[in-house]
């Protein structure tokens, strides 16, 4: 079994050590573009964001598998069987590019599993060896255990990784970071909100993008938590609220769309139910 996955491509890995980089690191180097042919629109592009999490192999828990994660949407508008991975490698000390193709129908049927109820989308991949991927451990996606816990609310600073409009931090490719702050409350139970908002402007190509929290010396639970760094996996960038209006003149009626500036972000609790 172990010489064909080599043959074929990586199925699994070790999980992330328990103690080593930050968040950031670990979600930049596990951050991916995804795109392919856009849905019933020739010549155009659907560009996505996509993050590998390790789903644990029952028989050894000390490996996993690939499990790519993204919003279902973004999938949904990829025509054709196949997407495209921006993957990287290492060449000597710098990082370069290596495309790298996943199926995702098989004679139009899907091959990833959506969430019933929420925008998230996950599939096992199969990926090169010499690609250079983090597999994060589901640990770090937040269930409401731990938003309790670290008591996230209102106005904690979140940061996001993504490709908007298909744009990279450098020619390695990889996600730019940005930030914002909870706009919305309240934010449990998850199950029942399902989401929340996030003061960040949404960009074709942020779809699907982690949204996690890093904070040193967070207070909760009544005290200053010194020496001690939060960090969770929050959700992923659904969409962008946007309010529709309509105009009425003697010749036409006009819709308008105003963008709020304002991310949904799907919690990552969703995201575990759905792995």
């Amino acid at each position: 079994m172990k010489k064909l996955i080599l043959i074929f491509g990586l199925f699994a890995l070790p999980v992330a050590a328990k103690e080593g980089p930050d968040l950031s690191t670990l979600l930049m180097k596990a951050t991916f573009k995804i795109s392919g042919p856009k849905m019933n629109m020739s010549n155009a592009k659907m560009i996505g964001t996509c993050f590998i999490i390790g789903r644990p192999i029952p028989q050894d828990p000390n490996w996993s598998h690939f499990v790519l994660v993204t919003a279902d949407h973004v999938l949904k508008d990829i025509s054709g069987e196949t997407a495209f991975l921006s993957l990287r490698k290492k060449v000597d000390s710098t990082y370069v590019k290596m495309p790298w193709a996943i199926r995702i129908r098989e004679k139009k049927k899907p091959l990833w599993t959506k969430h019933p109820d929420v925008d998230i989308a996950v599939m096992h991949v199969s990926l090169p060896k010499e690609a250079e991927v983090v597999l994060l451990p589901m640990k770090f996606l937040a269930t409401d255990v731990e938003l309790k816990k670290y008591e996230i609310r209102p106005a904690d600073r979140l940061l996001v990784l993504g490709f908007p409009l298909g744009q990279e931090s450098n020619a390695a490719g990889f996600p730019i970071l940005r930030s914002g702050v909870i706009a919305s409350y309240p934010i449990l139970p998850t199950k029942t909100t399902k989401s929340m908002l996030f003061d960040f402007e949404v960009f074709p190509g942020n779809s699907g993008g982690p949204v996690f929290m890093i904070e040193k010396n967070r207070s909760y639970g009544g005290s200053v938590r010194l020496g001690n760094t939060t960090q969770l996996i929050v959700g992923l960038v659904s969409q962008e609220r946007i309010i529709t209006s309509q105009s009425q003149t003697p010749y036409e009626l006009k819709l308008e769309k105003h963008p709020l500036k304002l991310g949904v972000i799907i919690h990552a609790s969703l995201i575990k139910e759905a792995i």
